[in-house]
């Protein structure tokens, strides 16, 4: 289980989380929501042990994340950035590859390239296998870098696995934003692995989400079921932004659409 405990983070004389308390339970998948600034980023790299909290605990499986071990940290827990940089002239595959190093730690194995052809087959990419990485479009990339977290967590560990993901449908179009969100749909039905994806639009998060968290100016304004956050006061509040509730059609899924008068 992931726990944020009355976390708070500070960088620079300036507040960028305060006072924020959850759990994400593994089989779960919590999107989080708000607008630019709300501090969304910043708290994802706590939940990864890339920051450490100002105030307050992040803990993993029980145990805080600066107590973890690194590389028993990096088998279970998978962050997929915003920007997947690359210095250097690597097939899509062996970015997959790096992916696999907590395994490792060594020269990569049979068994390690099936599991990036198996992840990159899972994000429909394996046509990409042999392409240097830095000549893909955006949206391919982003699609190399989540191939590259699920391998890393591919197998069951000894524990929970936890899925992080800042902004994986940013670059791509309609029918990948799905392709991606599905799979860590998927991954959370797996039972043992908590997802946690910052997505910008409300209406793919609920979705796919059990639950959506809000977020504004580094505060955590609601955090519920879908039905219990898609609502227009609690989105007005959050966004400021005007709007009625609607029906997915497909489903009844709680969609939110600005009012035509804003």
């Amino acid at each position: 289980m992931l726990e944020i405990i009355d976390t708070g983070l500070d960088i620079g004389g300036k507040t960028l989380l305060d006072n924020i308390s959850f759990t994400i339970a593994p089989g779960e998948f919590v999107a989080i929501c708000g607008p630019n600034g709300a501090g969304k980023s910043s708290l994802i790299r706590l939940m990864c042990g890339e920051l450490p909290p100002t105030r307050g605990q992040v803990r993993w499986n029980g145990k805080a994340l600066h107590d973890w071990n690194l590389l028993q940290l990096a088998r279970q827990r998978a962050l997929m950035q915003q920007r997947g940089e690359v210095g250097f002239d690597y097939t899509a595959l062996e970015v997959i590859l790096l992916g696999r190093h907590p395994h490792h730690q060594g020269a990569a194995r049979e068994m390690d390239s099936r599991i990036a052809e198996a992840a990159l087959f899972e994000v429909d990419a394996i046509h990409l296998a042999h392409q240097i990485y830095s000549t893909l479009s955006g949206g391919e990339q982003a699609r190399v870098q989540m191939a590259r977290v699920l391998a890393q967590i591919w197998e069951a560990a000894q524990g929970p696995r936890l899925l992080l993901l800042d902004e994986p449908t940013a670059a791509l179009d309609p029918r990948q934003q799905h392709r991606i969100l599905g799979i860590a749909r998927t991954w959370a039905n797996k039972g043992d692995v908590a997802v946690v994806a910052i997505v910008h639009d409300l209406n793919l998060a609920a979705q796919y989400a059990d639950r959506i968290a809000l977020m504004r100016d580094g505060r955590l304004q609601k955090m519920d079921g879908v039905e219990a956050v898609m609502n227009p006061d609690a989105v007005e509040a959050c966004f400021d932004l005007p709007c009625v509730l609607l029906k997915h059609p497909d489903g009844g899924t709680p969609m939110i659409a600005a009012r035509r008068n804003h």
